[in-house]
């Protein structure tokens, strides 16, 4: 696979004539292996040339760093959280497809979501910590070592364990926005539930329409999850 170059921080290509080249060692040293690695595959699209930005550097550490903490707030007890189930199952779906297209940086993007919406919660189930780490671990395979073994699991992160899968069903979310058009032009955007049936999508869509909708009318069309259409004349 053809990869993009990092450039250095001017935009153009390393050289120690220019003064541009950046040295691993001293990205090591300072912000561990870890970050270097998760920001050369966030910093652009795995087959596109990029330059060097401490600052993006200094963001993928401090991601990490929240990764850490996450043990403050994790807990033991059997705690559900159906929106966390469904953003973890979304999650694990998306990093898994990215990975296997080599799209790294979306699949960080996803887990760095991901961590966000932890942090606001309380107290964290580890049983919606443990997957995370799983897939986080090729990208940073130390601080998810590391911490997988501070919250009580034994072993390395894969050792009889398989690779996460994602639960479709868990992944439906229960409601979603759909637009309401006349004659092809949108009018309004109703929140609907997502197994609404064509004659209940087009009578909430109707009174969403109010005095919008005038005329006769001819078809009423809708895309299951996608679009309510009223032809009028």
């Amino acid at each position: 696979t053809t990869q993009g170059l990092i450039l250095g921080p001017d935009g153009d290509k390393m050289s120690k004539s220019k003064g541009n080249v950046i040295n691993p060692d001293d990205i090591v040293k300072e912000y561990g292996a870890d970050t270097l690695r998760t920001y050369i595959l966030f910093i652009a699209d795995y087959k596109d040339s990029a330059p060097w930005n401490e600052n993006g550097v200094k963001g993928c550490k401090k991601f990490l760093d929240r990764v850490t903490r996450i043990e403050e707030f994790a807990t033991d007890e059997d705690i559900t959280n159906d929106e966390i189930e469904k953003e973890l199952n979304k999650t694990i779906k998306k990093v898994s497809e990215d990975y296997e297209e080599q799209k790294y940086n979306t699949a960080i993007a996803a887990m760095m979501t991901y961590v966000n919406l932890l942090y606001k919660q309380e107290r964290v189930s580890k049983k919606y910590i443990a997957p995370f780490l799983q897939i986080l671990n090729p990208i940073a395979s130390h601080v998810t070592e590391e911490l997988w073994e501070r919250l009580g699991n034994t072993g390395s992160v894969f050792e009889n364990n398989k690779w996460p899968e994602a639960d479709e069903e868990l992944m439906k979310d229960d409601e979603i926005q759909v637009p309401v058009q006349i004659n092809g032009k949108t009018k309004v955007v109703i929140s609907v539930p997502a197994d609404i049936s064509k004659d209940d999508a087009i009578a909430q869509g109707k009174e969403a329409l109010g005095d919008k909708l005038t005329g006769n009318i001819i078809k009423e069309i809708y895309v299951p999850g996608r679009i309510i259409n009223i032809v009028a004349k």
